[in-house]
């Protein structure tokens, strides 16, 4: 490997906040970001300014045999708008042999959604011959056109989940190995990695690291940069330094979601000389079993957190994002739990209208973002987030217009998602922005 450029990857960093989407495909790589200059304490939005398509695959989920929605529960699950799903997530693929019949209810269950698959093979404790032989199923017998594959969960785990020597050398060999037999079967396949337990950060010095010391983002990219197709990462921030969330340290996270993207997307170009999308395959606001908090996963605060991260990544083109995880019972991660609905679904159906094209949108006002995208019929759709604990009357320039109205969806303590109607926009444009809340305007030009 080159000398890692530490003044290119700080500098990058530092324009971390700096916000900028593969069209859905590898094939169109990420290109330069432009940065959104804040106007001290204005919401600054100029619908002029296209940054091109916004990727359908950050709308995603994790689904698998331990996470089934009831029946009472997928007409919602079908509503969410959830674009893609990862199967079968998290550490049951490396503990357990996928079989046709779950392969095959995971497709028809994908047709139903009306979501793009993935699918994980096993790795620990799996073989070569095992993952050509799911893929020829998948692929060749069945002819499900599966695209996107990975190789195993959080490998960094291992050691720790198994209890035997796993480091970045054995990792590299045995997905390389494993790579290489589901390519010999279908070379049309788009692979994955190398799927990083939630720790994965912008900081070098604190990032994964094998027990001699080496890193393992850095040397996967070394020894299978060129087979990896999306470089892929988990991310949970909490908890941190063994401290559950808060209100306030979940409202002080959203900006890291910027750098490690940053980070990250500097190291690959650093490595590889070129460009890869950017997947970050499991998101949660806390990895533990943590439930019924102020600021576990499964509150209202978790939710609009979450507003503010994919609003984040539209900005930063990542290519997927697949949140933690669809349904599950006995913690505080799912969008279901049994017949429940969990607040981060409505997180899904606010998002589920913002549109498909970015357009330049930044906030010079602390605790609240703002994003724009070009909806519908060229409608402008504005999504603005406040992660204070107060209202927030905040002025709103558009360059160029001065709306009238707007259709509003509110997602509020009060408002899940719901649409209030068309609204006068106040004079002067001075939004009210209620504490914790991501509300969309739908403004038609």
């Amino acid at each position: 490997m080159k000398a890692k450029p530490v003044l290119l990857l700080m500098l990058v960093i530092l324009l971390a906040a700096c916000q900028s989407v593969p069209t859905g495909t590898p094939e169109a790589l990420p290109s330069a970001t432009i940065v959104p200059t804040p106007v001290p304490g204005v919401l600054y939005v100029d619908p002029a300014q296209d940054l091109g398509p916004i990727s359908p695959y950050i709308y995603g989920s994790n689904y698998g045999p331990m996470h089934a929605v009831t029946l009472e529960m997928q007409p919602y699950a079908f509503d969410a708008g959830i674009t893609v799903l990862r199967f079968p997530g998290g550490a049951w693929g490396d503990q357990s042999n996928i079989n046709t019949f779950q392969i095959d209810a995971f497709m028809d269950f994908c047709a139903q959604m009306g979501a793009m698959p993935t699918i994980s093979v096993r790795l620990f404790g799996g073989t070569p011959e095992q993952a050509a032989e799911m893929v020829r199923y998948t692929n060749i017998e069945k002819g499900y056109g599966v695209l996107y594959w990975s190789i195993g969960n959080e490998p960094t785990l291992f050691e720790q989940q198994y209890r035997e020597p796993y480091d970045t050398v054995r990792f590299n060999q045995e997905w390389r190995a494993i790579a290489e037999a589901m390519l010999a079967v279908d070379p049309s396949i788009q692979l994955l990695g190398p799927e990083l337990h939630g720790s994965f950060t912008s900081n070098f010095a604190t990032n994964p690291k094998d027990s001699a010391g080496r890193d393992w983002m850095v040397e996967f990219l070394k020894a299978n940069g060129d087979l990896v197709d999306v470089v892929t990462y988990h991310r949970y921030p909490f908890p941190q330094n063994g401290e559950m969330a808060t209100l306030e340290t979940l409202r002080q996270d959203p900006p890291e979601w910027n750098a490690t993207v940053a980070y990250l997307r500097a190291l690959v170009q650093d490595m590889l000389g070129r460009d890869l999308p950017i997947a970050v395959t499991e998101v949660g606001s806390d990895s533990s079993a943590v439930m019924m908090g102020e600021a576990t996963p499964d509150s209202f605060a978790s939710a609009i957190w979450y507003a503010d991260v994919l609003g984040r990544m539209a900005q930063q083109r990542v290519f997927m994002v697949n949140q933690w995880v669809l349904s599950q019972r006995t913690t505080g991660l799912g969008l279901f739990q049994g017949n429940t609905i969990r607040p981060t679904y409505y997180t899904f159906l606010l998002y589920k209208k913002f549109g498909s094209e970015l357009l330049y949108a930044s906030s010079g006002i602390p605790d609240v973002s703002i994003y724009a995208a070009r909806g519908e019929e060229g409608a402008l759709t504005l999504m603005v987030v406040n992660l204070s604990d107060s209202e927030q009357r905040v002025p709103l320039q558009i360059a160029g217009m001065q709306p009238d109205s707007a259709f509003v969806w509110l997602f509020d303590a009060s408002h899940n998602a719901e649409a209030l109607g068309v609204q006068a926009m106040p004079q002067g444009g001075m939004l009210i922005l209620p504490a914790w809340s991501a509300t969309l305007y739908v403004i038609s030009e």
